[in-house]
């Protein structure tokens, strides 16, 4: 019995919200690791910020997909 299982493509976009969710809390956590220091390093701090903001925009993207459409 060589059963294989396929995944549909909502299983692919709630395993791929799910990454990038993890990703987003992880640098959440650099983000703060890095402003507790005395000396931080402005463009460091910078770049993470504005990746953290890029995946916030790709988790509300695939969440709108994720989420049916109701009509009222």
């Amino acid at each position: 019995m060589n059963a294989q299982y396929e995944m549909s493509s909502e299983d692919v976009s709630r395993a791929r919200l799910a990454v990038l969710k993890r990703e987003h809390r992880d640098l959440d956590e650099a983000i703060a690791a890095l402003s507790e220091q005395s000396l931080t390093h402005s463009l460091s701090l910078l770049r993470l910020k504005k990746q953290k903001l890029l995946l916030k925009d790709r988790i509300a993207r695939l969440e709108d997909d994720l989420t049916p459409d109701i009509i009222a």
